[in-house]
């Protein structure tokens, strides 16, 4: 292609409200262009990144044998009421309405889609296993959309459904989505985990998250720094590790603690190990029938609530701060909150890491007291509704549940999802086959999602300097960028035409840049877009020399002209 003749545009400045560096670049670079809140349209270099992102999965999906459809984006609301997902998925479904009154919903996952058309057309075991997938058009309402194509309203996404007779089938193909997965991401030359995670809106059992590090990613990641365990923060557990309390109580008392209702406070004023206290995080749970109940969750004096975990511990849709008035409602004394003495009628829940644990100050639910020297070993203490669960944050040198070693956190882009439904939605949409013994059973399903248009801008924050992208090879619009110093030189623009012919024979992806224009704006132009290697013909041409660039080194090569093909090659396949 020659940039003479391409629909591509530069900008000097990012929008005022691009605060990463996948906004700015994709922006300024002319990849992209807001049309609306969270909704942008792809000029020819942001499709052409598009497709090769596109053709990678389909390739890789393909050989696993899936199979591709396409489904309306438009789905029936009625579907969605089938599973209840229609008041769960909240706000973020867009529900719209036709001349004639019918309700639809902008699809931001096909789920129910899918299973209609599954539903009556399978009919026996002997027709399963079968994946479909499809790489479409989404709309989620996001309350905020930011960051660009990172948490945009409408986005592009690959989402795959398998039907199954077993769940030992479902394993299989789940394990084999994995691989798959994984493959995609190494081709497009992305630095990703795999790692455990919440099964979300979505729902299902097992589940693993595909995170591409980068600093500005979203997702905290908790890593071991020996072995392959990773998780998403909202699932990670760690080893316990029980410590003693050098100070002993002899008998459990209440003591006075005026004012002080922070673990610090309380601590402090006691001269204890905030190891050895109890935090209370009283928090208002709502749920799917729209109950809504003051839930109090014990961690450690040294942990944080993880509300994921806490969510899902009780079964709730959502957590919210309850206010001091609410928790004075529930019987509750703000500031004082412990585990025993509580209101029968509140649910509590405590974390795994405080089961049997001594020597603890907690909050006697009275003002101005804390008792010392508590101790969890007998649960009846704590009434018949005691609950157990993990729900503690795991930090920053937690040991690793599996090899025992310290855990980093780092942060992640998620760019792909991988689910174990089951019958989550096969069955409230009754849908069924016959099995081998001609019974009637529902489907057992599995869901892996890849963010599409969100791997553009993932594959950027990884890559990327001061002066624009630095695109891997595999995904780039143009992989060589050829640039003609003064297009009003024959010899250069002889040479740079020759050169461009070449590259094209060999199947490179090449952009010629002949416009009659600076140097150094070309120049600029090259770093910004990101094409991954830079031929300059220039004033040395006429010296017998061009000079080729690494993008992504920074990288100069000063080389023979008749050897500029064999070096560009050269840096290509390396």
């Amino acid at each position: 292609m020659r940039w003479s003749r391409f629909f591509a545009y530069t900008l000097k400045e990012a929008p005022k409200d691009a605060v990463v560096a996948s906004h700015k670049y994709l922006v300024r670079g002319g990849y992209i262009k807001q049309v609306a809140a969270g909704i942008y349209d792809f000029a020819p270099l942001g499709k052409m990144v598009l497709d090769n992102i596109r053709n990678i999965i389909k390739e890789e999906m393909d050989k696993a044998g899936a199979q591709e459809v396409m489904l309306s984006f438009v789905t029936p609301y009625e579907l969605w009421e089938e599973t209840g997902r229609a008041k769960k998925y909240g706000d973020e479904l867009l529900r719209i309405e036709d001349r004639k009154g019918q309700k639809f919903v902008l699809s931001p996952t096909n789920e129910e889609s899918v299973v209609d058309l599954v539903r009556g057309t399978i009919k026996s075991y002997k027709q399963l296993p079968v994946n479909l997938y499809q790489i479409n058009l989404k709309f989620r309402d996001e309350a905020r959309p930011r960051f660009g194509l990172l948490r945009g309203r409408e986005f592009i996404m690959k989402d795959a459904y398998s039907f199954h007779a077993t769940r030992e089938d479902l394993d299989r193909e789940f394990n084999l989505m994995q691989e798959t997965y994984e493959k995609i991401f190494e081709r497009m030359g992305l630095d990703f985990r795999v790692v455990e995670a919440d099964s979300g809106a979505i729902g299902g059992s097992g589940s693993r998250e595909f995170m591409v590090l980068a600093d500005t990613g979203e997702d905290d990641i908790v890593v071991c720094s020996e072995c392959n365990y990773a998780a998403n923060i909202e699932v990670a557990t760690r080893k316990h590790e029980k410590r003693e309390n050098p100070v002993k109580t002899e008998v459990i008392e209440e003591v006075y603690t005026p004012d002080k209702k922070s673990i610090e406070e309380v601590c402090e004023f006691l001269g204890i190990d905030p190891y050895f206290s109890i935090k209370a995080v009283a928090k208002k749970a709502i749920y799917d029938d729209g109950k809504e109940e003051v839930v109090v969750f014990f961690v450690r004096g040294t942990d944080s609530l993880e509300e994921t975990k806490a969510k899902n511990a009780i079964g709730a849709l959502e957590l919210v701060d309850a206010s001091e008035e609410e928790l004075e409602k529930a019987g509750l004394v703000p500031g004082f909150i412990g585990p025993f003495g509580l209101p029968f009628d509140v649910k509590y829940v405590i974390d795994d890491d405080l089961r049997m644990a001594e020597e603890l100050v907690c909050g006697a639910n009275k003002k101005d007291y804390h008792i010392k020297g508590a101790g969890l070993l007998d649960a009846n203490l704590l009434g018949n509704l005691t609950i157990y669960r993990d729900i503690a944050a795991v930090k920053e040198g937690d040991k690793c549940p599996k090899c025992g070693a310290p855990l980093r956190i780092t942060k992640g882009i998620e760019v792909g999802h991988i689910f174990k439904l089951g019958t989550v939605y096969s069955e409230p949409m009754n849908a069924t086959f016959l099995d081998e013994n001609g019974k009637a059973k529902p489907f057992i399903m599995g869901c892996y999602g890849i963010g599409v248009s969100r791997l553009i801008a993932a594959a950027i924050e990884q890559n990327h300097d001061d002066k624009g992208i630095v695109w891997p090879k595999e995904i780039a619009p143009f992989v060589v960028d050829i640039i003609v110093g003064d297009v009003k030189k024959t010899e250069q623009l002889e040479f740079a035409e020759k050169l461009y012919e070449d590259l094209q024979k060999a199947g490179v992806k090449v952009m010629l840049d002949d416009r009659a224009e600076r140097f150094g704006p070309k120049i600029a132009d090259f770093e910004l877009v990101g094409f991954p290697v830079g031929v300059i013909v220039g004033k040395k041409l006429k010296d017998g020399k061009v000079e080729v660039r690494d993008r992504k080194t920074g990288e100069k090569f000063e080389v023979e002209a008749g050897e500029a093909f064999e070096k560009v090659m050269e840096l290509i396949n390396r």
